[in-house]
């Protein structure tokens, strides 16, 4: 029998490159494609496939809070993350949330089809390249090791996953129930304790510091 394949991407060309890719796959179907997460949700009601390749970053849904959802739900379906985010805070959490597997966005039809393979089959599977960065990342960190972590308080903490998380400053504020002000006042004390000028070498020192898992 085939492996059902049901694909959630809010990008119709994404979708569309996909099932083009696994087309003349003759033991890969898709059966069904979804642009949101809600659509999803309701989707696996009625059909739950093996193999789920889900964005990372849907509009109406953070991803690993929707894998974590679907991996309780319906342990069953094994998801495949694919997306253009090749940080390993990025691959850390949605492997955390239960997906099998974490794909790039500009991935070839051979690899595609190798990882719905492995997933399908209960294996982990992970990009070589994002692989290779997360070796690389990992040693990194080993030679920092030494340096001091600066002290950060229990919110700073809370603000500091969620800037990772891709939320914005008013995001921030409704989540937290903060003012905008508070927020960007957080914001500003981490990037002062961190010695970064912008998000990205936040993000960075983060991971080498281990403040972030």
């Amino acid at each position: 029998m085939p492996i059902k394949v049901a694909i959630t991407d809010d990008h119709p060309l994404a979708i569309a490159g996909l099932q083009n890719m696994l087309s003349s796959c003759s033991h890969i179907q898709v059966v069904n494609t979804y642009n949101t997460g809600a659509e999803l949700l309701s989707g696996l009601e009625n059909t739950q496939p093996d193999v789920l390749l889900l964005d990372v970053l849907l509009h109406d849904t953070k991803g690993p809070e929707l894998a974590a959802i679907i991996h309780t739900k319906y342990p069953k379906i094994n998801i495949l993350a694919i997306t253009s985010l090749d940080a390993p805070v990025h691959v850390k959490a949605m492997l955390r949330s239960g997906c099998k597997g974490y794909l790039l966005k500009n991935t070839d039809v051979q690899t595609l089809i190798h990882a719905i393979e492995e997933v399908n089959k209960g294996n982990e599977y992970i990009e070589p390249s994002i692989k290779e960065q997360m070796l690389q990342n990992m040693l990194h960190f080993r030679k920092q090791a030494n340096i001091k972590k600066p002290s950060l308080t229990r919110r700073e903490t809370e603000i500091l996953h969620l800037i990772i998380e891709e939320y914005t400053n008013q995001q921030i504020a409704d989540k937290l129930f903060l003012s905008l002000r508070t927020v960007e006042n957080h914001r500003f004390s981490l990037f002062q304790k961190l010695d970064v000028k912008n998000t990205v070498g936040l993000v960075k020192i983060a991971i080498q510091l281990g403040l972030i898992e």
